[in-house]
C-alpha cells in the first residue's frame, strides 16, 4: 500500500472477511432451498403415515410418466441425525419411483421439527381428490395434536381447553370443514380397525359411525358380531340407542343384537300403486284423494269381514 516506504501491505488471509466482497444475491442464493438426487434407500417414510399409498390405475399411469419423462416435482424431506431422511411430503412419487426402477429422488431437503413436519405432511396429503374417512380421521388427529403442542409452547397463559379450541378452528380453517366435522372426524379413529374399513368401504354410514365410536371397544366387537350374524348394518337411531345403553352401562351383547334386530324404516316393503290401476272402478274425473279415501274404507270394512269371520263361534 503507498505510504508505507513505497512499500505494499497485504492483509493476512487468515484476517480476511470474504462475506464482506460477496453479493446479495450470492447470500440469497445460499439460503435458497436446493433440489438434491438422494438415493431411495436414504429416505423413509413418515412415522405413522395415515394416508394410504395405492396400487392402483392412478399409480400405474404415475409410474409410466415417471419412465418417460421421469418425476417433475420433488419430494420433501427433513434430515435425521442418523443421516438418513424422513419423508413429508411424496409418498406416492417415491412408490411409483421404485415400481419404475429409479435408485434416486429429487428431494428439497427441508429442516423442520416434528411438528412442523406433521402439520405440512398433512396440509399436503388433504389435497388429494379422494380422501377416505380414516385418512381424514388419522391426520386430523395429528394436526390437532401437533398444533395443541406448539401453542402450548407458544402461549403458556392459555388453558388446554382454549388451546384445543383454537387447533379446532385452524384446521377448519384450512380443510373448509366445520369445528363440529373436525371431531367427528376424529371421533372415528376410537373406531375398532373392522369397523373403521367398513366406514371407508361404504358399508357404515359417517354419522352412525360417530356414534358408535362412543362404544367401548368390547361392545365394539360384540356389535361387529350382530352385524355380521343379522348382515346389517346400524342405521343413526340404532347407533344413538346403543351408545344411550353404553353410557348407561347396559350395553350387553343380547342387548346389541336386540337392537340390531329393530325392523328399520328403510328396511320395510313399501306397496305404491298407480292410479290408473284403479280409475276403472270410479266414476271418470273423480279427484285422486277422493279414490284413496275410497279405497282406504274398502280396506278397513275387509279387514272387520275378516275378523268376523275367523272369530270363535261364528
Amino acid at each position: 500500500m503507498p505510504g508505507n516506504g513505497g512499500q505494499s501491505f497485504e492483509l493476512p488471509k487468515t484476517r480476511r472477511r470474504p462475506d464482506l466482497f460477496s453479493t446479495q444475491e450470492s447470500r440469497d442464493d445460499a439460503q435458497r432451498e436446493k433440489v438434491q438426487d438422494i438415493p431411495l434407500d436414504l429416505i423413509d417414510d413418515f412415522p405413522d403415515h395415515p394416508f394410504h399409498v395405492r396400487e392402483d390405475e392412478a399409480m400405474a399411469a404415475m409410474v409410466e410418466s415417471i419412465k418417460a419423462v421421469g418425476i417433475q416435482t420433488p419430494v420433501i424431506a427433513r434430515p435425521k441425525e442418523d443421516g438418513r431422511f424422513e419423508l413429508v411430503s411424496g409418498h406416492r412419487r417415491k412408490f411409483a419411483a421404485v415400481l419404475a426402477g429409479l435408485d434416486v429422488l429429487p428431494v428439497i431437503v427441508r429442516e423442520m421439527t416434528r411438528d412442523e413436519a406433521i402439520i405440512a405432511m398433512v396440509d399436503a396429503n388433504l389435497q388429494r381428490e379422494a380422501v377416505l374417512p380414516s385418512e381424514k380421521a388419522f391426520s386430523y388427529k395429528m394436526k390437532l395434536e401437533a398444533l395443541s403442542r406448539q401453542g402450548q409452547r407458544t402461549d403458556l397463559t392459555s388453558s388446554p381447553l382454549e388451546t384445543k379450541l383454537r387447533s379446532d378452528a385452524k384446521i377448519a380453517q384450512d380443510t373448509g370443514e366445520s369445528r363440529a366435522q373436525v371431531q367427528r372426524f376424529i371421533r372415528l379413529t376410537v373406531l375398532i380397525p373392522a369397523l373403521l374399513q367398513m366406514v371407508d368401504d361404504g358399508k357404515i354410514a359417517f354419522r352412525p359411525a360417530v356414534e358408535l365410536s362412543f362404544l367401548q371397544e368390547n361392545e365394539q366387537a360384540a356389535l361387529l358380531d350382530a352385524m355380521q350374524a343379522q348382515e346389517a348394518t346400524p342405521s343413526l337411531a340404532q347407533a344413538l340407542k346403543m351408545k344411550q345403553f353404553s353410557q348407561d352401562g347396559k350395553l350387553t351383547p343380547e342387548v346389541i343384537l336386540s337392537v340390531m334386530m329393530e325392523e328399520k324404516p328403510n328396511q320395510r316393503e313399501k306397496i305404491t300403486f298407480s292410479s290408473n290401476t284403479f280409475k276403472s272402478y270410479f266414476k271418470p274425473g273423480t279427484p285422486v284423494q277422493k279414490m284413496e279415501q275410497t279405497i282406504i274404507k274398502a280396506l278397513e270394512l275387509y279387514r272387520k269381514h275378516e275378523r268376523n269371520r275367523d272369530a270363535p263361534g261364528l
